[in-house]
């Protein structure tokens, strides 16, 4: 096996690589890593499936003494990525937070926007070192973030990552590249620190941040509806008559809306888990009833 200084591009450190096995050893495989030589898989990421010639989805990084090695255990976050991870340890190099695999992701100290203690939780980015060509962790967060121009469109989708909650709604990392904000008004559900969900822009702002929102493009009317429904399941026990097999007049003398709108919301909530749907009615999910869950109307 070669170090990892001898890696070229083919192999991506702090990836997840797809690599064909060629050899079969007592104590594991060995896997075509191209300019880089051959790749270890232990024999403890090995099952009697796996034969030479086979590809396997494998996340490569550096063993203790340097050296590139595989796994098929895949890490909570990937170089390039950011996540909430939490830390086992710290020491007088840093401190080692969990990440999915059984080597514990460095975050040193000069890389720390704030002391990182053993039990708490964090939003982590990964990058490979450059001096030590090792895989770390910052949470300087503003380091790694809006480096780039963002070239979004109104409607594009993105995937965000909830960082912290402020007076207006929530701080979030739009596509592990960019700063981003989600208010209030456009949260349907409570955000928690290292929540990853699915979004769409709403604008990007000429500082180059991003607000984003759930709700599709154009779907501003049904998400207000959804909102109206869940109030009024909240003032009637979490009950009411009216279905999507209720007449265009039933609903339209309740919530002032087509049917066309009224199915579409109940189809929102429905995928959301919030409401169960029957001919005799619509009623609040038993999971949302059990946890009694406060929703935010906005009107």
């Amino acid at each position: 096996m070669q170090s990892n200084s001898e890696c070229k591009d083919m192999i991506k450190i702090g990836k997840t690589n797809n690599l064909k096995v060629v050899k079969k050893v007592d104590f594991g495989l060995y896997l075509d890593g191209g300019e880089s030589g051959e790749i270890l898989l232990p024999k403890r990421y090995v099952d009697e499936s796996m034969e030479v010639g086979d590809k396997l989805d494998v996340f490569i990084y550096c063993d203790s003494e340097d050296r590139l090695v595989a796994t098929t255990e895949k890490p909570l976050i990937e170089v390039g990525e950011f996540g909430l991870l939490k830390a086992v340890e710290v020491n007088r190099v840093g401190a080692f937070m969990e990440w999915g695999l059984q080597k514990d992701l460095l975050v040193p100290f000069r890389e720390q926007s704030q002391e990182i203690r053993v039990g708490g939780s964090y939003v982590v980015y990964a990058f490979l070192d450059n001096a030590t060509k090792r895989i770390v962790g910052s949470t300087k967060l503003n380091k790694y973030v809006g480096n780039r121009i963002p070239r979004y469109s109104e409607g594009d989708t993105v995937d965000i990552l909830a960082v912290h909650k402020t007076d207006l709604g929530y701080k979030v990392i739009v596509d592990n590249l960019f700063w981003g904000m989600i208010y209030n008004n456009d949260l349907f559900d409570p955000l928690s620190p290292g929540d990853r969900i699915p979004a769409y822009v709403k604008t990007v702002r000429e500082d180059g941040k991003i607000d984003v929102t759930l709700r599709e493009r154009g779907g501003e009317r049904v998400f207000q509806l959804a909102n109206r429904i869940m109030g009024y399941l909240r003032d009637t026990s979490g009950e009411m008559a009216l279905s999507d097999s209720s007449s265009p007049e039933e609903i339209k003398a309740v919530f002032q809306c087509s049917k066309k709108d009224f199915k579409k919301a109940l189809g929102y909530l429905y995928k959301k888990g919030k409401i169960l749907i029957a001919d005799g009615g619509v009623t609040l999910s038993p999971s949302d009833n059990r946890k009694k869950i406060i929703y935010l109307l906005f009107d």
